[in-house]
C-alpha cells in the first residue's frame, strides 16, 4: 500500500471511528464506565463528518461537547443497568434476613479477631466469633458485616 492509498483510506470520518473503537475496547480493560462516552463521542463526530465537512475545531468541539453531554446525562443510567442497585437505594435488611438463623459448617479454625472461614450454602466465607471453634464444627449466623459472617456455635 502507498502512502497516497492510506492518505486516501484516512478521512477525518475513518480516523474518528478508529479513536472512538479505541476508547470502547479500553473501557472493557479499565474501570470506571467513564471512557466508552468519549468513544460514543469520537462516534458522533464521525457520523457528523459523514454528512458534512467541519474543520478540525469544530469537530473537537462536538467531540468534547457529545461526549461529556453523554458522560454527565447517562452515567448514571447505565451505571445502574450493569451493575444494579446501590447500597443507598437498596434494603440492606433483606439480605440480612436471609442470613441469620442459618446454620454454616467451619472450613477453618475461627480465633477471635482473627478469623476464619465457614460454607454457607456450598460456598466459603469470612467468618467472626466471639470464641475459638473448631474446624468442621456447625455454627448458627447471627450477623454479617459485607463479607463477613458473625457466628455463634449451636
Amino acid at each position: 500500500m502507498s502512502w497516497d492509498a492510506i492518505k486516501e483510506f484516512l478521512t477525518p470520518e475513518v480516523i474518528w471511528f478508529l479513536v472512538g473503537l479505541v476508547l470502547l475496547l479500553m473501557e472493557f480493560a479499565l474501570p470506571g464506565l467513564i471512557i466508552g462516552f468519549f468513544g460514543v463521542g469520537a462516534w458522533i463526530v464521525a457520523i457528523v463528518c459523514l454528512v458534512t465537512e467541519i474543520g478540525i475545531n469544530a469537530q473537537l468541539g462536538i467531540f468534547i461537547a457529545s461526549s461529556v453531554l453523554s458522560l454527565l446525562l447517562l452515567r448514571r443510567w447505565i451505571k445502574g443497568v450493569f451493575l444494579g442497585h446501590t447500597g443507598s437505594k437498596q434494603d440492606l435488611t433483606h439480605d440480612l434476613d436471609e442470613f441469620v438463623g442459618q446454620r454454616a459448617v467451619v472450613k477453618e479454625k475461627i480465633v477471635p479477631k482473627v478469623g476464619g472461614k465457614v460454607e454457607f450454602h456450598g460456598c466459603n466465607w469470612e467468618a467472626q466469633a466471639d470464641g475459638e471453634i473448631a474446624e468442621g464444627t456447625v455454627v448458627e449466623i447471627v450477623g454479617k458485616d459485607n463479607i463477613t459472617l458473625k457466628v455463634k456455635t449451636l
